[in-house]
């Protein structure tokens, strides 16, 4: 494999062109990349740069990828990097800071030329800034233990971001344009991939035993976006905020020998779950309220998606136990049944369904009753197993036969608190196996270890979290000390107002920073066509509502500081006010549809305005014209499947332009 270069320095040869010189090791291969007409150009062995160039003032620490808008085509780089922790002697890193560079030489960053370029820059600024990104020049981040030891072999002649798991791959779309030229084998030592995911490392000392606790989720490129804006599945089987977790354990005997920091660890152990939302057609219609519209969609292909995202899982990881901790009650019940109804059309011998009511188990902050589920998945988890790769040996000990798929509404609070006990139980399995801990010992008698284990889940749970609610996660208190306490529900009252703030308000942006960036929607050239961007086409009443709402809050305000000669002077004076502020915070809930920050680039009208079967728990926020509370229930006969035919007709009729860039899924 040839290594990435791991420092540049990019020079600017005026309007004409960027190079980018390796560091080390010297004379190497520069790049340059022409401005006028977007050549990529790999330059001989040890050739000078222009005299004519300007050095940059940063030094580059990896080329992201290239993406193009509007009026140019853009050089994303990473200038800043943050050192996470070294893994089986392999550096880990987070980015940190990134510059963008256009290539039209009429174009600044700093001052685009027309306002929709400079939103759609906005969008990818904050779409960076905003996310969690990891990469390691000589590791490969987005595959487990197990699958980079099945292909150890094919590995030594491909470059790294031929090796990567194409799911995890996430600026995949910003590297195709080195990938796609005939020279991309020579391009590798520039193309670095990066997942959006977190990392952490613990080093524990028990018995004399040196421990290397490591966790890395990583995310899916596909379906990718935010809370309300992506849910269920897709017609490709791809579901939202799907997530590989993996728990790696290292080992060092007591009698190894160490030598400097040279680590010596003899065993490597790794324990992989997953999540993802319920693979049904579904969504969350934001009205202001604070629960969402429930809209489920009984469509034609749902078994046929569900069948494709189940069989995909299945020829990755081996058997699949589903865990559904939806609440059987209330709000979540439709999409309870409708995951029951569609899993019992799909006839796959590799699939186990379980069911916990988590809320209803552990209610009254009885949270120690997770280990009724955790009782009841011990069988399956020995099943299953992990993968145990001792180094004395040429063969693994143990290979993890299949995985845990565990799924809430939001695949987020109860989701990380089963995953993080599966994943003690399985550790506390692991210590007892290969001695570290001794007959009648536990995980929990050993503090630092307890403490670095929760702390890892906490800190996992709270950034993917983040990434796809806008929040921490919710009972983290329990992660962290093995109890729900008072404070901790406090700070989930908290947390639960930071989503509903960041759900109505402010993800439309960051969901159009997703499509962007991972290319399921790309700009034409022509930013005039993309007024729709930034133009507010809602009617003239609605639009004023909010601003006669603020002015009526404030008239009451002022009316507090007036001079009065008598207690009733200002009566009417603030009950007209007070009538005038209801009315407008009334008409703004009764309309909150068009209130909501919802993504432009792909906004979700298939799920607003659905009227086929399925199930809709209430139309609120749509005015006088919408039918409120108009039910519809799950169909309980078998649903037509129309093939692979058919779904591959209903993607095409999916695939339609909107106003300035059309919609797109990148392989």
């Amino acid at each position: 494999m040839r290594p990435i270069y791991q420092r540049l320095s990019l020079f600017i040869d005026g309007q004409d062109a960027y190079t980018f010189v390796p560091i080390e090791p010297v004379g190497a291969q520069s790049l340059t990349i022409h401005r006028a007409t977007g050549d990529i150009v790999l330059n001989p062995l040890n050739k000078a740069v222009p005299s004519s160039a300007m050095r940059y003032e940063k030094t580059i620490y990896g080329f992201l990828g290239m993406v193009s808008l509007a009026l140019s085509e853009y050089i994303i780089v990473m200038t800043g990097r943050e050192h996470r922790a070294r893994l089986m002697g392999h550096d880990i890193y987070r980015a940190a800071d990134f510059d963008i560079l256009p290539l039209n030489p009429n174009v600044t960053v700093q001052c685009p030329p027309h306002p929709v370029e400079g939103h759609l820059l906005a969008l990818v600024r904050a779409h960076l800034f905003g996310g969690h990104f990891l990469f390691s020049y000589t590791y490969d981040l987005s595959r487990r233990l197990q699958a980079q030891w099945n292909e150890r072999g094919m590995d030594a002649s491909k470059p790294l971001w031929e090796q990567v798991d194409d799911r995890f791959f996430w600026n995949k779309f910003l590297q195709s344009r080195l990938m796609d030229t005939e020279i991309a084998q020579e391009l590798s030592p520039y193309v670095l991939p990066i997942i959006y995911g977190t990392f952490d490392l613990r080093t524990i000392y028990i018995h004399g035993h040196k421990i290397q606790l490591c966790l890395i989720s990583r995310r899916s490129r596909y379906r990718a976006g935010t809370r309300y804006f992506r849910r269920g599945i897709d017609h490709e089987g791809h579901v939202a905020n799907f997530n590989e977790t993996e728990q790696i354990l290292l080992v060092e005997e007591q009698t190894a020998r160490r030598i400097s920091n040279v680590e010596n660890f003899t065993h490597k152990l790794s324990f992989v779950q997953i999540r993802g939302s319920v693979p049904v057609f579904w969504g969350e219609v934001n009205t202001l309220r604070y629960k969402p519209d429930l809209q489920i969609m009984d469509l034609q292909n749902t078994v046929d998606s569900m069948r494709l995202h189940l069989q995909e899982q299945v020829s990755l990881y081996g058997e699949q136990c589903l865990i559904n901790l939806v609440n059987q009650k209330g709000y979540e019940q439709p999409v309870k049944e409708a995951y029951e109804h569609t899993i019992s059309q799909i006839e796959l011998p590799d699939l186990k369904y379980q069911y916990f009511d988590f809320h209803n188990e552990c209610k009254h902050m009885r949270w120690d009753r997770i280990n009724i589920l955790i009782e009841k998945m011990q069988e399956d988890l020995l099943r299953l197993g992990y993968f145990h790769l001792d180094m004395a040996q040429p063969d693994p000990m143990q290979i993890q036969h299949g995985v845990v798929r565990t799924n809430c509404m939001d695949n987020l609070d109860r989701t990380n608190v089963v995953q993080a006990a599966l994943a003690k139980w399985t550790l506390n399995y692991q210590l007892k196996l290969l001695g570290v801990l001794t007959e009648g010992e536990d995980m929990d008698d050993f503090q630092a270890l307890t403490r670095d284990f929760r702390e890892l889940w906490a800190d996992h749970a709270d950034l993917i979290s983040k990434a796809y609610a806008g929040s921490g996660a919710l009972k983290t208190d329990f992660t962290r000390t093995n109890k729900r306490t008072k404070i901790g529900a406090l700070e989930d009252g908290y947390k639960s107002a930071m989503r509903y703030i960041r759900n109505n308000y402010f993800d439309g942006a960051r969901q159009d920073g997703f499509d962007l960036v991972t290319g399921a929607w790309t700009p034409r050239k022509n930013p005039i066509t993309a007024a729709s961007l930034l133009a507010d086409s809602r009617p003239l009443i609605i639009r004023s509502v909010p601003y006669i709402a603020s002015f009526s809050l404030f008239m009451i305000c002022a009316g507090l500081t007036l001079p009065r000669t008598s207690d009733y002077s200002l009566f009417y004076y603030f009950v007209f006010w007070f009538v005038v502020s209801t009315l407008s915070i009334c008409f703004i809930m009764l309309h909150g549809i068009e209130y909501v920050s919802w993504p432009r680039l792909i906004p979700p009208t298939d799920i607003i305005y659905y009227k086929g079967p399925g199930f809709r728990s209430a139309h609120h926020g749509k005015g006088f014209t919408g039918p409120i509370g108009r039910k519809f229930s799950i169909s309980r006969k078998p649903l037509s499947v129309g093939g692979m035919d058919g779904r591959k007709r209903a993607l095409t009729n999916r695939i339609d332009e909107i106003e300035m860039g059309t919609k797109k899924r990148v392989d």
